[in-house]
C-alpha cells in the first residue's frame, strides 16, 4: 500500500519538472520570435513570474492540502499545469505568454503538497528516504525535460509546450483513478484545519528555533546551487570552449547522480548516519567543489578534474536536501506538514530568485559581447573566481549553521524525530 502511492507521486512530481525542463530551452526562443518580439528583459520576467508565484502560493496549497486533503489539492495543480501548458502552445499575444507561465506558478506549488503525502505515509525513519524520491524525481526532469523539448521544438516551438499539457492530463488521470487520500476526517491537520487553529499553529511551529534553522540552511544550499547552476554553462563556454550541447551532457551527468543517491542511496544513508551529519558532509563537499572548480581547466586537470568538480556539487546537493527536508518535516507536528512544508518550497523559491541575480551581479562582464565603446569583451577569470568562490563563502556559511545545530539539538533527532507539538 505504500509503495503504490509512492510511485503515484513519483511520478507526478517527475512530470512537473519534465514541463519545468521542457520550457527551459524553447521559451526563450518562442518569446523572442517574430509572433511575440519579445525583448531578453521580457524573457527574464517571464521565468520569473513563475517562481514569484511558486514563492506565494507553495504554502497556500500546503495549507489548503491540510484542510480539504492532498488528493484533491494534487488533482486541481496538475490540472491547473496543463491548462498553463495549453495556453503557452495556442499564445497569439504577450500577455497569454505571461497568463500561461502565472497559471503554472500558482498551481506548480504542489510540490510541498507531495511532500505532505509523502510525510503522512512514512515513518520518521523513513521520511528521508521518501524525500529523497522527490530530489530523484527533480533529477530526472531536469535530465528528461531540456532534451525533450529540444527535439520536439523540430515540429514547431509551441509543440513541446503541447506535449507537456498531455502529460499533465495523463498524469491527472492516473492520480485520480490510484491516489488513495491520506487526510481522512481525524487526521491532525484536517482536526486542525476545522477547529481555526491551522494559522497559529503554523505560526507557532515557524517560530520554533529547529525550523528555523533547517530553513536557513536549506536557503543557503539553494542559493549556493543556484549561483552554481548559473555561472557553470558560463564557466565551461569559457574556461573548455564548451557549446550548449556539451554543456547539457555535463548537467545530464550531475542530474545522473543526483537520481542515484536520492533515489536510492539517501534512505540507507540516513538509518545509518542521520539526517544531521549527512548536511555537515554535503555542505563541506559543496563547499570545496565551489572552491576548486574554478582552477580547473584544460591545462589543470582536463575533462576528469570538470567531472570530479561537478560529481561532487551534485554529492554535496543530494546529501543535504533531502536530509533538510526530512528535518523541516519532522520538527513540524502532523497538524501543519502541508503548511509548513509549503513554507519550505517558498524559501527554495526564494533562494532560486536569489542564486542567479547574484550570480548576474557578480559576473559582471559577459561572454564576447560588444560593449557602448563599440570593443568586443570577455569575462574574465575574476569574474569565475568571484562568483564560484561567493557560493563556496556561503556554503561555509550554511555548513557552520549545520555543525552548530547538530551540536544543539542532534538529541531531538536521535530517535528518528522529535516530539510532536502541542
Amino acid at each position: 500500500m505504500k509503495r503504490s502511492p509512492l510511485v503515484v507521486i513519483f511520478t507526478t512530481v517527475f512530470i512537473d519538472l519534465v514541463g519545468f525542463g521542457i520550457v527551459i530551452p524553447v521559451l526563450p526562443f518562442y518569446a523572442e520570435g517574430t509572433r511575440f518580439n519579445a525583448t531578453p528583459r521580457t524573457v527574464g520576467l517571464l521565468f520569473a513570474s513563475y517562481s514569484v508565484m511558486q514563492l506565494i502560493f507553495a504554502p497556500v496549497l500546503g495549507r489548503l492540502s491540510d484542510k480539504y486533503g492532498r488528493r484533491p489539492v494534487l488533482l486541481v495543480s496538475i490540472i491547473g499545469t496543463g491548462i498553463g501548458f495549453l495556453i503557452l502552445g495556442f499564445a497569439t499575444t504577450l500577455w497569454m505568454l505571461f497568463a500561461g507561465r502565472i497559471l503554472d506558478g500558482i498551481t506548480g506549488g504542489n510540490i510541498s503538497t507531495a511532500q505532505a503525502y509523502i510525510a503522512d505515509i512514512t515513518t520518521k525513519e523513513e521520511r528521508a528516504k521518501g524525500m529523497g524520491l522527490i530530489g530523484a524525481a527533480f533529477g530526472l526532469g531536469f535530465v528528461f525535460g531540456p532534451a525533450i523539448g529540444g527535439i520536439l521544438s523540430r515540429w514547431g516551438v509551441a509543440v513541446p509546450f503541447l506535449f507537456a499539457a498531455v502529460l499533465c492530463f495523463a498524469n491527472a488521470v492516473l492520480l485520480y483513478f490510484t491516489l488513495p487520500e491520506t487526510v481522512t476526517r481525524d487526521h491532525p491537520a484536517r482536526v486542525s484545519a476545522a477547529g481555526g487553529r491551522g494559522f497559529a499553529q503554523l505560526i507557532k511551529s515557524l517560530k520554533d528555533p529547529r525550523l528555523g534553522f533547517v530553513l536557513t540552511i536549506y536557503f543557503l544550499f539553494i542559493v549556493a546551487f543556484s549561483i552554481m547552476t548559473t555561472s557553470f554553462s558560463l564557466f565551461t563556454m569559457f574556461r573548455f570552449g564548451y557549446d550548449a550541447q556539451h554543456t547539457g551532457y555535463l548537467f545530464a551527468y550531475v542530474g545522473i547522480l543526483a537520481v542515484i543517491i536520492q533515489g536510492g542511496l539517501i534512505g540507507h544513508l540516513v538509518k545509518r548516519f542521520g539526517e544531521l551529519p549527512l548536511v555537515i558532509v554535503g555542505a563541506l563537499l559543496f563547499a570545496g567543489s565551489l572552491f576548486a572548480v574554478p582552477f580547473v581547466g584544460p591545462e589543470k586537470g582536463g575533462l576528469l578534474a570538470l567531472l570530479i568538480g561537478g560529481g561532487l556539487f551534485s554529492i554535496g546537493n543530494s546529501l543535504s536536501a533531502p536530509s533538510l527536508t526530512s528535518l523541516a518535516s519532522k520538527t513540524a507536528g502532523r497538524s501543519e506538514q502541508g503548511s509548513v512544508l509549503g513554507v519550505t518550497q517558498s524559501v527554495a523559491s526564494l533562494a532560486r530568485a536569489v542564486g542567479p541575480a547574484l550570480a548576474a551581479f557578480m559576473i559582471h562582464s559577459a561572454i564576447a559581447y560588444r560593449g557602448a565603446d563599440g570593443e568586443t569583451h570577455f569575462m574574465s577569470d575574476h569574474s569565475l573566481f568571484v562568483t564560484f568562490w561567493a557560493g563556496s563563502a556561503i556554503m561555509c556559511l550554511a555548513l557552520a549553521l549545520a555543525v552548530y545545530f547538530a551540536r544543539a539539538h542532534s538529541a531531538d533527532y536521535s530517535d528518528g524525530g522529535v516530539a510532536e507539538p502541542a
